[in-house]
């Protein structure tokens, strides 16, 4: 099972790239599956802003001031909240579609041993800052993530793959593809 995990600071364009790889791992006949580690704070996102009278009705919302808070919280707990979850939705991908490709979109630096035990190829997308920043401006995130909080720490892992994200989306899709090619053959 082929396994890639992203990563980049917020606003840089790891979800985009990761979308256009699965559309490119699917054009070359890969089964793709798409885990999230972060995947438990948005179900608990979604339920504190239904207690809060809030509720996210497209479930899509990003509350990035919340997100961090969780995700500290949660690793302030158990470190391992996040990664025993993923290795174990992992593990039931891999009993279920043992030929699929993976792919992460949300590794965090405290996710790096975890996933690249798993097996993960590291990617990092990169944009400069000011790109990256207009970029997460635009989004429509119900509020921005701390850039200095600690779930938003730089990974300090050497990549598989670097991804430059400062061109045009066709340019990212050209550059999807390629990692796809590298990836599977």
């Amino acid at each position: 099972m082929l396994r890639v995990a992203l990563y980049g600071r917020p606003g840089a364009g790891k979800s985009t790239f990761a979308g256009l790889l699965v559309q490119e791992l699917a054009l070359a006949g890969a089964e793709v599956l798409t885990l999230k580690v972060g995947a438990p704070l948005y179900e608990l996102q979604a339920v504190v802003h239904a207690m809060a009278g809030r509720p996210l009705l497209d479930g899509t919302g990003q509350d990035g001031q919340l997100l961090n808070v969780l995700g500290s919280q949660l690793r302030r707990i158990n470190p391992g909240a996040l990664t025993e979850a993923f290795t174990r939705r992992v593990r039931q991908a891999e009993a279920v579609r043992p030929d699929a490709v993976l792919v992460c979109d949300d590794l965090r630096a405290p996710d790096v041993t975890a996933l690249t035990a798993l097996g993960f190829l590291l990617v990092q997308v990169t944009a400069p800052d000011a790109v990256r920043l207009a970029r997460k401006q635009r989004r429509a995130d119900l509020s921005a993530g701390d850039e200095h909080h600690p779930t938003e720490a730089l990974v300090e892992a050497a990549p598989w793959r670097r991804v430059d994200n400062t061109g045009s989306l066709d340019d990212l899709h050209k550059r999807a593809a390629e990692v796809t090619g590298e990836v599977l053959w």
